[in-house]
């Protein structure tokens, strides 16, 4: 039997799989556009995690079909939305919104769910935060943010006080920043937060604290396990691009 015969006849099975498993986008026009490659991709990606089942291999098949079509989710939150409206699925809606940088959508869900009997939580006054954030206007964040503060006062979010920070620096109140992120950086999780730290005391021209804390952030990491120096990677490059600069 002719090589292109067999591919063809392999394209076509995957496809049909795709279209019972409800995979059929984007691994239709994938299988279709590349023809062999598309095909194995969906057989390493979709398939043998099934017949094996360990959770790190799910886990793999995940993150590559993350980046394969990253709006999967979102659309199947659409859809569950469409048939419930519920708080918690238009919360999640809302959220995959922020991570896929829709923050005019997020920002309609979470002043919808802000307006319900239900919706009346930090958590949600916070989400709006962040899509003003996203949405450059960073005073509007800030005055949320304010409001939060003052609405449920035991409330406590690193990520609420780390845009705290950013929204500070970004209207240019950048001493008020500063001081935020002198707080912020003693129990924030990650590498994130000591980073903008350094970066906006060397943009207030305090280029030997920014060292410090630049440096101080290095030396800690290199005594950190391995998975999760891998995790902050991105910051750890920042910070010593910062202290090369």
């Amino acid at each position: 039997m002719p090589v292109a015969l067999v591919v063809l006849l392999l394209d076509i099975t995957l496809i049909y799989h795709a279209s019972k498993t409800g995979r059929l986008q984007p691994w239709a026009f994938i299988i279709l556009m590349i023809p062999l490659v598309g095909a194995l991709a969906y057989i390493v990606v979709e398939l043998v995690p099934e017949w094996f089942g360990s959770p790190g291999a799910q886990q793999a098949r995940k993150r590559i079909a993350g980046k394969l079509d990253p709006e999967k989710l979102y659309r199947e939150l659409s859809d569950r939305l469409a048939n419930t409206d519920t708080v918690a699925n238009r919360a999640a809606l809302a959220a995959e919104c922020l991570r896929l940088a829709r923050f005019d959508e997020a920002m309609r869900h979470y002043d919808h769910i802000l307006m319900l009997p239900l919706g009346g939580e930090p958590a949600y006054a916070l989400g709006r935060a962040q899509a003003e954030f996203g949405r450059n206007r960073p005073a509007e964040a800030l005055a949320t943010l304010d409001d939060l503060q003052k609405r449920w006062p035991d409330f406590e979010s690193a990520e609420g006080h780390l845009l705290y920070a950013r929204a500070l620096a970004e209207v240019g109140r950048i001493d008020e920043a500063l001081e935020e992120y002198h707080a912020l950086v003693a129990y924030f999780p990650g590498a994130e937060a000591r980073v903008r730290y350094g970066m906006l005391l060397r943009m207030a021209g305090r280029n030997a604290e920014a060292r410090v804390v630049f440096n101080e952030l290095l030396l800690q990491m290199k005594r950190a396990p391995k998975y999760l120096r891998e995790a902050q990677a991105e910051w750890l490059s920042i910070a010593e691009k910062q202290l090369l600069g």
